[in-house]
């Protein structure tokens, strides 16, 4: 856990007295709605189909169980019971009132959470691995250099009014959890043959409209040089994104446009004249944010204790502990994912009472840490072998017990048509009800690791792109249609899907995903060939002829 001093305190409580008088402005007609917007959109605040939407950071992914507490506090005070949490490592609250709003912002700025760049046109959260500090894959803690730039980036004067939003991934593993590659700047953290540690840098990814690929422009970034060179990528974009057209104004487009190479060499050039000044990293300043986060004083343990022999003789503990349980770096302790997809809910919601619960349960047994997924679940990453079965007996009365993780049950799908307001489908009731298909756990391990991926409308927050299946909604003569992409990954050998076929109707969608599991089995050469990598081995054209052509 990263330790906040009294600086980051005082600037979010000066920001919430600055926005309560902006909220009181409006409600009092001084200011109009479009007035108010770039306004609300500093500090996280969207209007959507319903009501105001409050928007709320959590820095690389990382809560203490009193800031998720908080999270309860204001779902329960100021919303409708429950926050949704989304793939940037965010939260959600769908029906906070304006005239409420800066009471639930002072509420989560006394524990050092609140709403600013989650939106806007600026660098928006930095996102890293979920993993981080506690999976033996990777060379660094990821999230000190994600706090670097979150320092550095937060109100950045040069930034703040970028051509198109910006966003920024680090990972520190050779399996990617981060989906750097599908960001405008990815980071991997590495160690090159002298065993220096630097960044691979890639630019130009991204999802939505236009979807791509990061480009790589750099194999080795030492990490004193790490601000530096964003800020001479940053400087880049900003002089040469387009501003004319908000569909071409991100800086895949800009990266396509002129080259990756022709990229590199403009910020090599603009790098060249800052990248020994100010900017650059010294040892002191890293030692420093390094020294303010505080890691748990782990005991000396065995790996399967008794306590956990025991318990595996249960079929129940022993789904969830192969569903949910990952290897962690210190012997005896293990890494926990805690599902929010149970079946027939909406993906990634959890309730004020669910959020109590795992609070309650960080502090008792993971050091009182919390942590976000891309994926749109929760994560406790240092929790002793030996208290696992008291933990899943404590989740699975909470309703936080599925045994579905990385399952085709286990999907990201943004808010949709139920709240969005750019939205032409929904997105909720067709991941409910693909859920509810694959509901059968035996069925669905059987099937084995399976993304599926869910977006109401093209902007992609759903990330269907690079779902192993991809789902995107689409509007037809007032109508709800599906298209469907297979093949998609976000990880270290990120791609984008590839489009199946032609759009299908709402309710066809089930059926439809169905088929295509269905030919996936028929064609995988063994139960171990994932169903992505049966899809990269045959192409589309054998599952479009069992999906379409034959029905």
């Amino acid at each position: 856990m990263y330790a906040y001093d009294e600086f980051d305190r005082t600037l979010l409580a000066e920001r919430v007295t600055e926005f309560r008088g902006q909220v009181g402005r409006r409600l009092s007609g001084a200011l109009t709605e479009d007035e108010f917007k770039p306004l609300r959109l500093m500090n996280g605040v969207y209007l959507q189909l319903h009501a105001y939407m409050l928007r709320v950071a959590i820095p690389y992914g990382t809560l203490s169980a009193d800031q998720l507490r908080r999270m309860a506090y204001v779902a329960r005070t100021y919303d409708r019971g429950y926050g949704h949490f989304t793939t940037r490592q965010n939260i959600q609250f769908n029906w906070i009132k304006l005239e409420e709003l800066p009471e639930a912002m002072a509420a989560l700025a006394e524990v050092g959470v609140h709403g600013i760049q989650t939106s806007g046109n600026c660098i928006r959260n930095v996102t890293t691995d979920q993993w981080s500090a506690a999976t033996p894959e990777e060379v660094d803690d990821p999230r000190i250099w994600a706090e670097i730039l979150r320092q550095y980036s937060t109100m950045h004067p040069e930034f703040s009014y970028l051509p198109r939003k910006f966003k920024i991934a680090i990972t520190a593993a050779d399996h990617d959890r981060a989906a750097i590659k599908v960001h405008d700047v990815g980071l991997r953290l590495h160690r090159n043959a002298a065993g220096e540690l630097g960044f691979e840098v890639l630019v130009g990814g991204g999802l939505g409209r236009t979807p791509f690929i990061g480009k790589k422009i750099k194999d080795f970034l030492p990490v004193r040089h790490l601000l530096s060179y964003i800020e001479a990528v940053m400087r880049v974009y900003n002089q040469f994104g387009r501003r004319d057209n908000i569909y071409k104004a991100r800086i895949k487009i800009l990266v396509h446009e002129i080259g990756a190479e022709a990229f590199s060499a403009e910020v090599e050039k603009e790098w060249e004249s800052i990248r020994d000044g100010a900017l650059q990293l010294d040892d002191a300043v890293i030692a420093d944010i390094r020294s303010r986060f505080i890691y748990p004083k782990f005991e000396k343990l065995a790996d399967n204790p008794p306590e956990l022999v025991e318990a595996l003789q249960d079929e129940r503990f022993a789904t969830w502990y192969r569903s949910s349980i990952a290897r962690h770096k210190v012997p005896g302790y293990a890494i926990l994912t805690v599902s929010l997809k149970p079946v027939g809910l909406p993906p990634g919601d959890a309730t004020a009472d669910q959020m109590d619960v795992i609070a309650d349960l960080a502090e008792r047994y993971a050091f009182r840490e919390i942590r976000v997924g891309h994926e749109q679940n929760l994560c406790l990453p240092h929790v002793a072998q030996r208290d696992l079965p008291a933990l899943w007996r404590a989740l699975d009365a909470a309703g936080l017990a599925t045994p579905n993780v990385n399952l085709v049950s286990d999907i990201i799908a943004c808010p949709g048509l139920d709240y969005c307001a750019l939205a032409n489908a929904r997105a909720i009731p067709v991941a409910q009800d693909i859920a509810r298909r694959f509901a059968d756990l035996d069925r669905a391990r059987g099937i084995g690791r399976l993304h599926v991926n869910i977006s109401g409308c093209i902007n992609a927050c759903g990330h269907h792109h690079v779902g192993h299946i991809g789902i995107l909604g689409v509007e037809k003569n007032g109508q709800e249609f599906y298209q469907i992409t297979i093949g998609g990954r976000a990880d270290e050998q990120a791609q984008l899907g590839t489009l199946l076929g032609p759009a299908v109707s709402y309710e066809e969608v089930p059926d439809l995903i169905e088929r295509i599991v269905d030919a996936y089995l028929e064609l995988r050469t063994n139960p171990r060939e994932l169903f992505v990598d049966t899809v990269a081995r045959l192409g589309t054209e054998p599952f479009k002829e069992r999906v379409y052509e034959a029905h």
